[in-house]
């Protein structure tokens, strides 16, 4: 039953890994990997003297982090608000609204954003306009730039995200709040008291699980909204590789860098289930 799923993971995430020998050749692909020349380390010493790379490197770091706690805390509010409305109708009502936009594309949100935070008729500008502030260019400001990465990452995910820590709310043992309510605690303690530490195990895990993709910035989200005005701010390693590599046909200083994310990635992957195993008792297998 295993084998279409395991014939799938050879030939399109095994198979690919071959090609990592690129990133210590002189890649020409008139050659092919078999004879272009080998030449060691270059790729990486060459990719470590541009004057961009240290700081596409902190840009990823800072933008991954940044979605990472903001996309942690956002929807363990949300679920703890849901969690106390009463009206069955209204709250899967509300379930239903913010769980959208996970299923759709960035190529679809990025042109939705493009047109709403547009300088000119974006409807975001034009409520500010009421208010006498000057447009502002959201999307070509290196001020404003990550902030509309974070939070538009936040809308498109946290609905999903908020399914999770609903359930782990079910799990909790409902005569710990009438205790809590004997003992005269009111919403605010119980939440303090009886709710966190109720949701802290799947808190953890989850903030534990995405440290390992904390060089993930989020490809597709920043290619469909970034330009180069905000390169300084908005640049990341899979926006940086995909210029490099298909933009420019630096196959082989392509690959030096994928291959160095993915061993920094691969690390970082082993540390978080490590914590997860030790914090929250989770394990693959």
């Amino acid at each position: 039953m295993i084998l279409p799923a395991l014939l799938l993971i050879i030939v399109y995430s095994y198979g690919p890994m071959l090609g990592s020998v690129i990133a210590f050749q002189d890649f020409n692909p008139a050659r092919g990997i078999f004879h272009s020349p080998f030449q060691g380390l270059e790729n990486f010493r060459y990719v470590m003297a541009l004057p961009d790379s240290m700081q596409v490197v902190w840009n990823t770091l800072i933008i991954a982090v940044m979605k990472l706690v903001v996309g942690l805390i956002v929807p363990i509010a949300v679920s703890l608000l849901l969690n106390e409305v009463r009206k069955e109708f209204f709250k899967r009502g509300v379930q239903t609204l913010i769980y959208l936009p996970h299923f759709l594309s960035w190529v679809i949100l990025g042109g939705i954003l493009i047109d709403i935070l547009s300088p000119s008729n974006g409807i975001v500008n034009d409520v500010l306009k009421l208010f006498g502030v000057d447009p502002i260019y959201f999307l070509g400001s290196n001020e404003w730039f990550r902030y509309v990465l974070v939070i538009s990452d936040v809308w498109k995910e946290f609905g999903f995200n908020t399914i999770v820590y609903l359930a782990a709310l079910t799990s909790i043992n409902p005569a710990l709040y009438e205790a809590a309510v004997i003992d005269g605690a009111g919403k605010w303690k119980q939440t303090l008291n009886v709710t966190l530490p109720g949701m802290a195990p799947i808190i953890i895990l989850t903030a534990t699980l995405a440290l390992g993709q904390v060089l993930n910035a989020g490809f597709d989200q920043v290619f469909n909204l970034y330009s180069p005005q905000v390169y300084e701010t908005g640049d990341i390693i899979d926006t940086f590789v995909y210029r490099i590599g298909m933009v420019d046909a630096q196959y082989g200083v392509a690959t030096a860098v994928g291959l160095f994310k993915s061993a920094v990635s691969l690390t970082l992957l082993s540390v978080s289930y490590f914590l997860a195993y030790r914090l929250a008792n989770y394990r693959i297998f």
